[in-house]
């Protein structure tokens, strides 16, 4: 008895790569037997085992159903907008890497029932690829140039070539295409230029460059001379700077103690008017003390001078009694200046 047929089974693997869009076909054939109504299910196989197949889109009773899976919402649809022409084939658009898997096509219709398994691979493009130089980019050093690409599929494949006429690259350059490193064995001057990596898989490339200056190796022992020396007249000149520093501070804090010092032991000077009236006021005070019994013995000593002019006269005062005379002491004696002295007498007439 003939019944329902898959004709689609030309492919049965597809690699696309992300951002694409891919048919996976399903094509069928009734015949007079199958009367039954019409059943399309597309259903993603996990890889594990252990876990169920989910139906992902679905044609039951001419009508769609495709909110099933909510990875591929809004990104599948069935190629025919009606299936019963016997075209099931599913669309997928805008692919991801998490759409990779196995799907599965099937087609009931009673009694009839046929399905068909396909795998699909989204590959993503290589992307984001970095070049970079790995040692001392010195005459007679070895250097290894470097290329990896953040992003895409495996099996991802490196190639290098130098940018020039021929883009052959050095003699002694060894490639690993698998890890994207190029070594430069005993580099010269003539190595220096532009490297350029190109990173790819199936389904995209990617390129990135670097550029190579080999140079003449450098003379450590004359920089670290230099080090030194540039040290030791930073340290001099640090040195110099702390000393005058100090110095000037000690400097400033003598002139302050200078000025602020008080000496005393040493009176100040006195002037030559200061000192008379000071002799002057000391007699008046002990002639004053004596009484006129004790000035009898003072005998009357004419003056034919006036005190010298460094002397203050001494001010009028009115005397309670009339002074009598009393002979001055000699003043010469005692190594002073004679002055004029108003006695009392015995009588009360000044003298």
């Amino acid at each position: 008895t003939r019944s329902l047929t898959i004709t689609s089974v030309d492919q049965s693997m597809f690699e696309k790569a992300q951002g694409e869009k891919v048919t996976l076909p399903c094509t069928f054939e009734l015949s007079e037997e199958d009367e039954g109504p019409l059943d399309i299910e597309w259903v993603l196989i996990p890889a594990d085992n252990q876990k169920r197949e989910q139906i992902i889109i679905m044609y039951s009773v001419d009508r769609v159903y495709n909110q099933y899976y909510a990875g591929l919402t809004g990104r599948m649809q069935f190629t025919n907008l009606d299936p019963r022409s016997g075209d099931g084939s599913l669309d997928i658009l805008n692919l991801k890497a998490a759409d990779t898997g196995t799907y599965q096509c099937k087609v009931k219709k009673a009694p009839g029932v046929q399905s068909r398994k396909i795998q699909l691979t989204v590959l993503v493009k290589p992307a984001r690829t970095k070049c970079s130089i790995e040692g001392s980019q010195e005459i007679g050093k070895d250097v290894t140039l470097k290329c990896v690409s953040q992003e895409g599929s495996p099996l991802l494949s490196y190639d290098w070539r130098r940018a020039s006429r021929t883009q052959d690259l050095p003699a002694t350059a060894v490639l690993n295409k698998n890890t994207g490193e190029l070594l430069l064995k005993n580099a010269s001057r003539e190595y220096s230029g532009t490297y350029s990596c190109v990173a790819s898989n199936r389904v995209g490339t990617d390129e990135c460059s670097v550029e190579l200056n080999v140079t003449p190796p450098v003379n450590t022992a004359a920089i670290i001379t230099g080090a030194i020396i540039g040290t030791l007249l930073g340290l001099s000149v640090l040195c110099s700077l702390i000393f005058c520093c100090c110095k000037k501070h000690r400097e400033k804090k003598y002139e302050k103690e200078v000025h602020h010092d008080i000496r005393e032991d040493v009176p100040p000077p006195k002037s030559r008017s200061s000192t008379a009236r000071s002799y002057i006021g000391s007699n008046r005070s002990s002639l004053g003390s004596m009484s006129p019994s004790n000035m009898e013995g003072y005998t009357k000593t004419p003056y034919s001078q006036v005190p010298s002019e460094d002397f203050e006269r001494a001010p009028p005062q009115n005397p309670p009694f009339a002074p009598s005379k009393v002979a001055a002491p000699n003043l010469s004696r005692m190594g002073a200046v004679p002055v004029m002295i108003p006695a009392q007498s015995k009588d009360g007439s000044i003298v």
